[in-house]
């Protein structure tokens, strides 16, 4: 269903206001978001990129698109670089693409080391930046290190959003070569799961450049289909769908 951007928007500020102030620390009556940590889809793999916008992201959209393939993007706001001005061209392009756009908060802080104004702050910025650019509301938001607790799962029910982390870790951002990254997905692929779903980051060159093609024709010569995180698992990728807006003085971090 598609909606006004105007509406969504407001939608949201109103959930982030109200939730915030009456939910204070400890309460347990707020339900616990489901937390994803793998693909539940026979036979497919949801690749997924961390810690974007940056510019490696055309590179791996375009090996993935000329594959038939799709892949998940989880963006910052401001953590390489800011996602507006041209940053937000590679966020509209990958939206226009098919691949699917996720929440990986603002500024990639430690969501367990926040308070709970400050973990919606920092999942609510990124939101509202992915709202301007694409009118797509995520569904999705993967915790900074994968770190999450009761407060930052509860803080993610109230904003109606899954966790996702992975049960495969290409370990690029961990300083792995692209050998030893291969060989995790040549490891992963040799007990022929029924399906997979993988962390890497757009950041890093050789991810983007030679782990990206190599394990796509890696997979799809073993019968795995390439799709979002959404599709892996039978979900919505995003709560509401609208018009993205114009940019205007508000279009900075």
């Amino acid at each position: 269903m598609k909606f006004t951007f105007a509406a969504i928007f407001a939608a949201a500020a109103a959930c982030l206001v109200s939730a915030a102030p009456s939910h204070p620390i400890g309460q347990r009556a707020t339900p616990l978001a489901k937390v994803y940590s793998s693909c539940t889809k026979n036979n497919t793999v949801a690749l997924t990129f961390d810690d974007g916008p940056y510019v490696y992201m055309y590179d791996i959209s375009k090996a993935l698109v000329a594959a038939g393939a799709k892949g998940t993007f989880f963006v910052n706001g401001n953590n390489y670089e800011c996602i507006y001005n041209d940053n937000g061209k590679r966020v509209k392009y990958l939206y226009d693409k098919g691949h699917q756009l996720a929440s990986h908060t603002w500024a990639h802080k430690d969501l367990t080391t926040l308070t709970w104004d400050q973990i919606h702050d920092e999942m609510w910025r990124v939101e509202e930046a992915l709202l301007k650019i694409t009118g797509a509301y995520p569904a999705f938001m993967r915790p900074p290190y994968g770190n999450y607790n009761d407060l930052v799962r509860q803080a993610s029910y109230v904003r109606g959003q899954s966790l996702a982390i992975w049960d495969l870790d290409s370990e690029d951002s961990l300083g792995a070569t692209v050998a030893q990254s291969k060989k995790i997905y040549t490891d992963a692929i040799a007990k022929k799961p029924k399906n997979i779903l993988a962390l890497n980051h757009e950041t890093i060159e050789t991810t983007a450049h030679q782990i990206v093609p190599w394990v796509i024709a890696q997979l799809q010569n073993k019968g795995y289909k390439l799709v979002t995180l959404a599709e892996c698992l039978g979900v919505d990728a995003y709560q509401s769908v609208a018009s993205p807006a114009t940019p205007d003085s508000t279009w900075h971090c």
